[in-house]
Parts: C-alpha cells; structure tokens; sequence
C-alpha cells in the first residue's frame, strides 16, 4: 500500500523536480514563481461534494470524484504560494500587473500542468488509479448570465472547480474577492487529484465558507475594475473585462491579482489567526 506520508514526500521531490518553476523574465533575470505546496486531504465520498451539485452552488454540470473516477478514493487538493518576488512586484503598480505576476499566471499554470502529470504517472507506476479533472478531456466552464438587484453578472458553472475542492480538503475558505485564502494567504494557484487509494482525510478547521475572511474591504480597495464591493461582492463582468483588457496589452500573457497583493490575506489567513487568538 502506498501510504498518504509517503505520498506526501513524493509531492515535495516530484516539485522540485519538475521544469518551469523558475522562469527567465526579459529584463529581470531568473523568477522562482511558487513556493512549495500546501497539500490537503478528503475523502471521496464526503458528502460534501454532492452538495455542490445544488445550482446555489455550482450545478447540477458538476462532476463528483466518483463520476471523475469510480473507484476513487480521495481527492488531493495543493495549493501553491506565488514567491515573495511575484508578490511583491505586483504590489508596485495600481492598474497594470507586473512582469513577474503575468508569468505566474501563464508559465506558472503551466508549471503546474506538468507538476501535476508527473505526480501522476508516480501514483500510475504504483498501480493507483488517478484523475486531474483539469487536465481531462470531459472538463469544462459554462457561463450562466445572471442578475442581482439589477446588476448584469455571471457566474462560471463548472464540471469541477479548484476552489472548492481545496475548502472540502481542509486547505481554507473564500473570501469577498471570491479567492480562495489559505493558511498561506490566497496569492497562488490551485490544482488537485482524485486517486483511487483510500488515505485519511484531513479535518477542517472552519465551519463557513467565509471564515478565513475578515470582509475588511482591502480587496475592493484595489481592484482597479471596481468589482469588488464589500456590500455586493464581486462582479465577474467588471473583473472579466478587465483582464480582457489586460490581455490585449500583454499577449500572450494576461492577468491581474491586485485583489491578491497588499491586502491582509496575501499570504496569511486573517481570519483564522484572529480565532485562534480569540
């Protein structure tokens, strides 16, 4: 049996040795994105995941582990920090995002493609069955065009999402921004595997999906969109248009973040700490 301790150090090898995670930036030299990964555990069948099949929720188009993968067993969720380097180069300019931060977006999710392959094919070579959802061919977004208090919006209705395969796996909560925050803040990005081996699930240290989140408002503050309001939440048009935009100026890179930097849940989880000070 392959135990969840030694996949553990497998993730952390099979990081370092994967290509991409540290880039050559025109102009500024060698970027190291990510730091090493924050992993968490659930159990397949968590009824949790049936849950995200209400349309209050994410849909009836979701996908549970078990249709990705019949005999899965546990779905693995990581949650990898961007560098002090990516963060804090994206904290300079108000509207723009930085070099550093646009290939933390691109190379970075790329990065994170093959890091997930090659994590893979090791659990394959044990004869363990696997499935990454974003790397198969039955996932997919749908767009649902929505209304609230007269305000055009919509939200994305997915076949599986990242976010909140990490909330079942203990790894954290939402926030205003609809980021995920972590105990390593929310500037990063999210990847997961279901496996068919049965590994003990990790506990939740929260009740809510906004726990980790203080609603301080610092998000909105920065959004140079002017899509996130601390009343109304966020606005995926507003957010959307502004990242087309972005991308028009830095093909073939696009992003943003600026709702990730200089804000209280960058890289902590204010939220958290303030219970467990309390």
């Amino acid at each position: 049996m392959y135990t969840k301790e030694a996949f553990i150090e497998k993730c952390s090898i099979v990081f370092e040795e994967t290509e991409g995670c540290t880039v050559v930036v025109p102009g500024i030299g060698n970027v190291t994105l990510f730091e090493n990964p924050l992993i968490g555990f659930a159990a397949a069948d968590d009824p949790l995941f049936e849950e995200y099949l209400k349309p209050e929720i994410i849909g009836p188009g979701y996908y549970t582990p078990l249709k990705w993968l019949p005999s899965a067993g546990t779905v693995v969720s990581f949650f990898l920090p961007f560098t002090e380097k990516v963060r804090s180069s994206n904290r300079a300019d108000a509207s723009d995002p930085s070099q550093e931060w646009l290939y933390g977006r691109i190379e970075g999710q790329a990065f994170i493609s093959r890091y997930m392959k090659n994590l893979k094919q090791v659990l394959c070579d044990q004869g363990i069955m696997t499935c990454v959802p974003s790397l198969d061919e039955r996932f997919g977004i749908q767009f649902v065009p929505i209304s609230e208090k007269g305000i055009s919006d919509f939200r994305a209705s997915s076949r599986w999402s990242e976010r909140h395969a990490a909330y079942a796996c203990g790894l954290g909560t939402f926030g205003l921004s609809r980021g995920f925050i972590t105990e390593k803040g929310m500037a990063g990005r999210l990847a997961s595997i279901i496996v068919s081996e049965k590994w003990q699930a990790d506990e939740r240290n929260y009740t809510g999906v906004y726990d980790y989140c203080i609603r301080c408002g610092a998000c909105a503050a920065k959004c140079p969109a002017h899509a996130i309001s601390p009343e109304k939440g966020k606005n995926n048009i507003l957010c959307n248009e502004h990242l087309e935009s972005m991308k028009l100026k830095y093909a073939p890179r696009y992003g943003c973040g600026k709702c990730q930097v200089g804000v209280p849940c960058e890289f902590r989880a204010p939220g958290r700490n303030k219970k467990e000070i309390s």
